[in-house]
């Protein structure tokens, strides 16, 4: 069924937008007056599975609920648990969904399931909101006639991943904060103040020679005086050409590979990584999916391409006949510990507790190393804009002080 999104005004002539299914326009204008809503603008929504036509926003800019996304996750898993048809599950979801998008997202599924597609093959269709970790396990879930216990699996491991990002990009917030404010506090004082206080110096000195600091800053402040937008659009440039060259292969590959060599953020991001991988592969395999699927599940999912190497190579190795512990630990990038601890648990058939297990253990060293790194950021951007405003203060009080020497 057609998916419309409209505008109307309510009876007391307040605007309301919405979203709805119906056959036609005129079933969906026919469904809007029998609510008491004048229609003002109805459309309907093209490709909703591609999630093409219908966004007005490119997908750089868009910022996919995922906390929605695990509420919905452990919602519908309750539903079906108590006995309710997933047809209706999917109604409730839709009547309170976030946002227009999702509600959107939601009404297309619902749809794509009562003409008898199956739910994973319905969220396929949008890898925006579900990634291919979520479909092939909902996809084991109907396999196995257990879906609503794997559906609160994947809420428990959606809102674990939410909560261990939230505390990272909370740890990292206040330096970035506090780097950003404080280039541009330097910009503006070495654009617009300093320019103002040097001409008064200039004129005071006449043809004395100014100190070698107000010199160098009289410098930087006429060139972006003049050239501020050439800065800026060099910026913008150099950012457009290193996110085309990560594109490449080669260059991602180098790129990830020095960013992991970077001391304690190096150090975090394998720490990141060790711990996803973890309760990712338990997780998958909890519910049911083959560790050699589960494997290029897992890799698919990492970011960082020598981390993406590391586990191609352990799909490669147990294709061989080898088991996964002894490609990780021969990787270098993953600890001996996790290789060692994961080949106790092979042996012991108990590989998924083990591997939450080392989730569990790495997360709490996460919250270790991301102290020790902004417990080291924050000093160093305090020297760092300290040394940019000292040198500014420094090279218009100069001046003033031989000023100040000659009058005596």
């Amino acid at each position: 069924m057609p998916i419309y999104e409209y505008k109307a005004l309510n009876p007391k002539g307040g605007g309301v937008t919405g979203i709805l299914d119906a056959d036609s326009a005129k079933d969906a204008r026919i469904a809007l007056r029998a609510k008491k809503l004048h229609v003002t603008e109805i459309r309907r929504l093209e490709d909703v599975g591609g999630e093409a036509k219908r966004r007005r926003l490119p997908r750089i800019f868009r910022r996919v609920p995922r906390e929605a996304i695990a509420l919905l996750t452990r919602q519908l898993s309750t539903m079906l648990k108590a006995g309710i048809p997933l047809a209706q599950s999917l109604n409730a979801l839709v009547e309170q969904a976030a946002s227009a998008d999702l509600e959107a997202v939601l009404r297309d599924v619902r749809e794509k399931v009562t003409q008898g597609t199956s739910l994973a093959e319905a969220l396929a269709f949008h890898p925006l909101y579900f990634s291919e970790l979520y479909v092939n396990m909902v996809r084991a879930g109907e396999a196995s006639g257990n879906l609503d216990i794997v559906l609160a699996r994947l809420a428990d491991y959606s809102q674990q991943q939410n909560r261990l990002r939230a505390r990272v990009q909370a740890a990292l917030a206040y330096p970035m904060v506090m780097l950003s404010f404080g280039i541009l506090v330097v910009f503006v004082l070495t654009t617009f103040v300093v320019p103002r206080i040097l001409d008064v110096l200039r004129t005071a000195k006449r043809d004395a020679v100014l100190p070698l600091p107000t010199r160098i800053l009289t410098t930087v402040s006429e060139f972006l005086q003049g050239y501020w937008w050439l800065v800026i659009l060099l910026a913008v440039a150099a950012w457009i050409i290193f996110k085309l060259l990560l594109r490449e292969e080669r260059y991602r590959l180098a790129w990830d590979r020095m960013v992991l060599g970077i001391p304690l953020i190096g150090d975090l991001l394998k720490k990141q990584a060790v711990s996803r991988f973890a309760v990712t592969l338990s997780t998958l395999l909890k519910s049911g999916i083959p560790a050699l699927q589960a494997l290029a599940i897992v890799k698919n999912i990492l970011e960082n391409r020598v981390l993406k190497r590391v586990i191609s190579d352990v799909h490669d190795r147990i294709l061989e006949g080898a088991d996964i512990a002894t490609p990780l630990k021969r990787s270098g990038i993953f600890p001996p510990v996790v290789g060692y601890m994961v080949s106790i648990g092979e042996q012991s058939g108990q590989l998924e507790e083990i591997l939450d297990r080392i989730s569990e253990s790495y997360d709490e060293e996460i919250e270790l190393t991301v102290q020790k790194v902004t417990s080291m950021i924050e000093p160093i951007l305090i020297i760092f804009l300290a040394l940019g405003v000292g040198f500014v203060v420094v090279s218009i009080l100069l001046p003033i002080l031989e000023i100040g020497q000659a009058v005596q």
